[in-house]
């Protein structure tokens, strides 16, 4: 059901190195999401795969982590993302809304296949460009981070308005979620 896949697609931040993605599951990531809606039906968002180790290190070292946890400054060695997907839209174009249904189909397409992911824009985006450079007439705009999950993640319903997601002394990452009572109107 399309319910479990959304519950188990959370902002994953650790995963497991040894646990490589290919190609082949990237591009099938990305089939998904090329079919999906898009403004004008314009499809301006490009993808750069990227999954060789030399690669996924330099788009690692341009991220920022989880600004909620103020003293940890992201993965480790060994449970650092395996793979990323970068969107790159054409330069002066502003095409957010296609790159977030596009991203989360491409979360929900990893999740079903076991992984999962985080998407991110604490990104020194200079610097990806200069260490990754995009097509010509194209910027990246958003950073999806990808591997097996090495965290558990659970919802919870938010308490006192506070929609900070934590870990507990387990390890285990709480995301906080308003309730469908308080999001209707």
């Amino acid at each position: 059901m399309l319910k479990d896949l959304v519950v188990k697609n959370r902002s994953y931040r650790r995963f497991y190195e040894t646990e490589r993605i290919t190609r082949e599951q990237l591009e099938r990531w990305v089939d998904n999401a090329r079919l999906t809606a898009s403004g004008a039906n314009a499809q301006p968002v490009r993808y750069k795969l990227v999954f060789e180790q030399t690669d996924t290190k330099k788009v690692f070292a341009t991220l920022g982590w989880a600004a909620y946890y103020k003293d940890w400054d992201g993965p480790v060695e060994g449970e650092r993302p395996t793979a990323y997907i970068l969107l790159a839209l054409p330069e002066g174009k502003n095409a957010q809304y296609d790159e977030g249904i596009e991203a989360q189909t491409i979360l929900l397409s990893a999740v079903e296949e076991g992984f999962g992911g985080c998407l991110l824009r604490n990104v020194d985006f200079n610097c990806l460009h200069e260490s990754l450079p995009p097509a010509a007439g194209y910027r990246y705009d958003l950073v999806i981070a990808l591997g097996k999950p090495k965290e558990i993640c659970v919802t919870e319903d938010v308490k006192n308005d506070n929609i900070r997601y934590y870990r507990d002394e387990n390890q285990v990452q709480h995301v906080p979620k308003r309730t469908l009572r308080e999001v209707l109107m």
